[in-house]
């Protein structure tokens, strides 16, 4: 008896659908992987490299992955777990430069030291704190701290040219940070996977509505952007990765995993150098403080960016509000996501948000004066004629039910999947593409667990990523001998 080849459908083509759809097809490579995207290219949504952060997320600089209690101790296990997660990407990312995907690393990932910045008594006796909790685990082994001026001009120079001596400062650095250009990492994937046998990718293809059938599998109805034709698809797994358009879509599934949760969507803004001459003398990620109510995409920073192999320079994100879903939305996309299952939730995390909606509300009538105002708190010397606004891209914080407070705002990525397995989603934001390996693996152990705990597989996974099934704890060697060897193959510093 021939037994029928599962047909898997990706939504979106993003740094997501990429990762899972390159898993797939190394885990089993008949799988049959149909890839439908609503733009005319891949990768140019949250993926792209001006409308994501770019940093490689290892929580080396992001001060709010470390928060710090009325105690004045502070919490460093999401910052571990963030830390580990980034390795674990770098595992697989090295597997594929090595397996021939990539002609260089540099395409994608490149040496950028990653700066923790802040001023004031207060704030330098918290990054003092952070800097003792953090700099004896094994992941941030390197991590300097240094309160003295000198020092953190040369680490620095922008930073610390012009700005007042008797003002207390302090800064950790750590070498080994990585810039990532994740929709030249995403591009190469899907062309990968466009090679392959069993795998077609459309574009300007646009997933309408899903039904799951009596059996657990799913129809599609797909229109056809050029053509304005409609198709029908039928689909035994699908993954919904499109980003802000994630939710609309996990609404239709209509599954009972899915009730109650809505989405907040903010904007973002990049203020972008034009003078060559400054942005040669930056070659560091400087990241600060979030101002109290901000969101965590708007934590502050002075960011060097390699982008197609030419240098950028980038302060923000300025957060702003609109009520797409995408940067190339509708605005109809958050009142149209209002269903009478997530009403309440949604209305409760506006509630016990109002501080974020005041945040917004001021950050999007800012000026171009008060934006360089932003920028010199860390270039000093930084002139309005030198800087340039850009959009940047669109996110959507997930909202979800609450037994206390109806709804809360979560900032992060969450995975819906439905109990069968058949269907799964990603929700949110931050710090997502850094952490996109294990994100889909948490995915094919949701959805596809018996395959997941087969040899074969166990093994493929094991060759892929020799950290999978390791926790830190008690494998710190590994862990550590990976990172070697990933930095090698990656070509970063070690």
């Amino acid at each position: 008896m021939t037994q029928t080849v599962p047909h898997i459908v990706l939504i979106g083509a993003g740094i997501m659908s990429a990762t899972l759809g390159v898993l797939l097809k190394e885990l089993n490579p008949a799988y049959r992987i149909t890839i439908y995207e609503r733009l005319d290219q891949v990768a140019i949504e949250s993926s792209d490299a001006m409308n994501n952060a770019g940093t490689g997320h290892s929580a080396f600089c992001e001060l709010n992955y470390t928060p710090q209690d009325e105690t004045g101790k502070v919490d460093i296990h999401k910052a571990i777990k963030i830390a580990s997660s980034f390795e674990i990407s770098k595992a697989f990312w090295s597997y594929l430069v090595k397996a021939k995907y990539f002609a260089n690393p540099e395409a994608f990932i490149n040496n950028i030291p990653h700066i923790s910045f802040v001023w004031g008594e207060e704030n330098v006796a918290f990054l003092k704190a952070r800097y003792e909790a953090l700099h004896a685990h094994p992941l941030f082994l390197g991590m300097k701290y240094s309160e003295d001026p000198a020092v953190l001009k040369e680490w620095m120079p922008l930073v610390m040219e012009g700005r007042d001596p008797s003002e207390k400062v302090a800064a950790t650095k750590v070498a080994i940070g990585t810039d990532l250009n994740f929709g030249n990492l995403a591009r190469v994937l899907f062309k990968h996977l466009a090679s392959l046998p069993g795998v077609e990718l459309h574009l300007q293809h646009e997933v309408r509505n899903l039904k799951k059938e009596a059996d657990g599998t799913w129809n599609l109805k797909v229109k056809d952007l050029v053509k304005v034709e409609k198709i029908k698809v039928h689909a035994d797994f699908v993954f919904i990765g499109a980003g802000g358009g994630a939710l609309p879509l996990l609404e239709k599934s209509d599954i009972e995993e899915a009730r109650g949760y809505g989405g907040f969507p903010v904007s973002g803004q990049w203020l972008v150098c034009k003078n060559e001459a400054v942005i040669a003398q930056h070659h560091v990620k400087v990241y600060g403080k979030a101002s109290v109510g901000s969101p965590p995409m708007s934590v502050p920073h002075l960011d060097t960016r390699l982008i197609d192999g030419k240098k950028a320079l980038l302060f923000g994100p300025f957060a702003g509000f609109s009520t797409k879903f995408l940067k190339n939305g509708s605005f109809f996309d958050l009142p149209l996501s209002i269903e009478f299952d997530n009403i309440i939730p949604m209305l409760s995390a506006g509630w016990h948000n109002l501080e974020l909606t005041g945040y917004l509300i001021r950050q999007a009538t800012l000026s171009h004066g008060d934006r360089i105002e932003a920028l010199q708190e860390y270039f000093p010397q930084a002139r309005s004629d030198d800087w340039e606004l850009a959009i940047a891209g669109q996110r959507v914080q997930v909202i979800k039910k609450d037994e206390e407070e109806g709804g809360v705002l979560e900032f992060g990525t969450e995975i819906i999947h439905a109990a069968d397995g058949s269907i799964a989603a990603l929700l949110g934001a931050s710090p997502g593409a850094s952490t996109s390996v294990e994100i889909m693996l948490e995915v094919l152990e949701s959805c596809f667990p018996e395959k997941m705990q087969c040899e074969e597989w166990q093994q493929k996974l094991k060759s892929m990523i020799p950290l999978y099934g390791n926790p830190f704890d008690g494998h710190e060697a590994d862990w550590l001998q990976q990172r070697l060897h990933s930095n090698a193959v990656l070509h970063l510093d070690d």
